[in-house]
């Protein structure tokens, strides 16, 4: 491990051990905590560190807390064509999405499409995550979930809505992969701002409660995460609401717990959508569209002040490459954090 003033940087089989370990020391089984482990350092070595082992701060406190049966896998509610509704038991949502998208694979390789939604969940990582695992298998993934209601609806200031990301991953070569929440940034990324020492965020990511623009972290937090695209992010976190909580009966919008949010499970829901796109043209002319896609994109003349024109998943894919060769910067505040998790729970930490 190597230090900064800024950050450690650590190799990321390392950090994913750490991770593993300190789950194990909460009592998570053994494949259950590498299965966590791993989504969250893929997340680090997308960049999309908001996502990543900064969690586990969160994650062990809510198992401690007793808000989620580390023990469970849930259960299938019901079944009907290619369309399930799966009961997560308020399992560790890694695992119950682990479970959701086998089933979504499953049902689109039995009839072309399989659409699994899943009730009493909790934080399930990085969406990404789970709609690559689905393109893995050959098919279109598309996942979205709702979340801790933080958001106040366009033209409101009352905490109503989550974040609600929305993400979508392709078969085939790296060619689109959108990974976004329905508000102008996650909100984690401001607690990790905070976390690293910010004392500032940039523009237009969060108003203070009365629903004024704030640059402060701190301020931000007890305020209000900005709507992506104003009335439009309401309108994509209220789809995302219908498609995971709505279909599956399960907490909605103010009826969500929180990571951050004690004694009571998070009850979060999910919704996984898996298309075989071979059965619409062969699977070789859907990739070969694909990249005609990227390549208009990327051949389009940059604006000024820009080098270039990037597609989504670009900056994700570059930061990947670069992080498994150098390493993952994880920032002091946060190391410090989990070095304290980590002595806590009598857990080693990595050294150089």
């Amino acid at each position: 491990m190597n230090d900064s003033n800024e950050y450690f940087l650590v190799a990321h089989q390392p950090l994913a051990n750490f991770a593993r370990q300190v789950l194990e020391a909460v009592n998570v089984p053994r494949r259950a905590a590498t299965l966590v482990a791993d989504s969250l350092v893929s997340a680090n070595l997308r960049g999309v560190d908001s996502h990543g082992v900064q969690l586990l701060i969160w994650y062990t406190q809510q198992i401690q807390d007793g808000n989620i049966d580390v023990a469970t896998v849930g259960e299938v509610a019901s079944e009907n064509g290619s369309c399930m509704v799966y009961d997560g038991l308020n399992g560790l949502g890694q695992v119950v999405s682990d479970a959701c998208c086998d089933h979504a694979i499953r049902l689109a390789r039995a009839t072309g499409l399989g659409m699994v939604t899943a009730r009493n969940s909790s934080h399930f990582g990085a969406s990404a995550w789970w709609a690559q695992k689905l393109a893995a298998a050959g098919l279109i993934g598309i996942v979205t979930c709702n979340a801790t209601p933080l958001v106040a609806a366009w033209q409101g200031r009352d905490k109503i809505l989550g974040t609600n990301p929305i993400c979508m991953a392709v078969p085939g070569p790296d060619t689109f992969l959108l990974d976004m929440a329905t508000t102008t940034v996650a909100l984690n990324r401001i607690h990790k701002a905070l976390l690293s020492g910010d004392t500032e965020i940039p523009p237009g990511w969060a108003m203070d409660a009365e629903g004024n623009p704030t640059t402060n972290p701190k301020t931000a937090l007890e305020g209000l995460p900005m709507p992506l695209g104003g009335y439009k992010g309401t309108g994509l976190a209220l789809m995302v609401e219908v498609l995971c909580a709505v279909l599956s009966g399960g907490a909605m919008m103010t009826e969500v717990g929180g990571l951050r949010v004690k004694n009571r499970p998070m009850r979060v829901s999910h919704f996984f959508f898996a298309i075989d796109a071979a059965r619409f043209l062969p699977i070789d002319q859907f990739q070969a569209r694909m990249q005609q896609m990227r390549d208009t994109v990327k051949g389009s003349r940059p604006a000024d002040g820009f080098d270039e024109v990037l597609i989504a998943g670009d900056p994700e894919w570059r930061s990947d490459a670069e992080r498994r060769r150098d390493g993952i910067p994880v920032a002091r505040g946060i190391w410090e954090q989990l070095t304290l998790l980590a002595q806590s729970l009598n857990v080693a930490v990595p050294v150089g």
